[in-house]
């Protein structure tokens, strides 16, 4: 969210959308349909308007130092964290594994494209802290990305930072 040097120790990991995942997710949704099976119980489907991002995790000692995010015009994007490590060819993912609470940043369609963006900032610094506690134990994290109101993955650009504990 803000353009502060960041100190020597910091890791700025980018969010990097995992077409694959995304695929295979929206396949899934498309196989149940066909078949008019309906999902499991408990089990989250993909939405439309997500997508599957996913943060590698190249040190586990990280502490979690701010959000950098830029989205061109307006709409209103959602990061929902997947806490447990998922294996997604062999489990479906299930609503349990969903983390709280979620990032949420927006731009209102009524505000100039050059104003800063919203965001609900306890939310997003408890989400960052949640972050960095479950890199401690991996090395790769899966997000669902929502655009919604506007809002276009391509428009976007979401990263966060760390710092690296020696």
């Amino acid at each position: 969210m803000d353009a502060t040097k960041a100190p020597s120790n910091a890791l700025v990991l980018e969010f990097k959308e995992d077409p694959a995942l995304t695929e295979m997710m929206r396949l899934r949704v498309s196989s149940l349909q066909k078949s008019g099976q309906k999902r499991q119980e408990g089990e989250r489907l993909l939405l439309p308007h997500e997508a599957v991002y996913r943060l590698d995790f190249p040190n586990q000692e990280l502490n979690f130092s701010r959000w950098y995010f830029s989205l061109s015009g307006y709409g209103r994007v959602t990061i929902t964290g997947i806490c447990q490590l998922w294996t997604p060819d062999l489990t479906h993912l299930m609503t349990r594994q969903l983390l709280e609470p979620i990032g949420t940043f927006w731009r209102n369609a009524g505000d100039p494209e050059d104003s800063p963006l919203k965001w609900l900032e306890a939310d997003m610094q408890e989400f960052g802290e949640r972050i960095a506690e479950l890199a401690k134990v991996r090395k790769v994290m899966y997000f669902l990305f929502a655009f919604k109101e506007g809002a276009e993955a391509g428009n976007l650009s979401c990263s966060v930072e760390f710092t690296v504990d020696k």
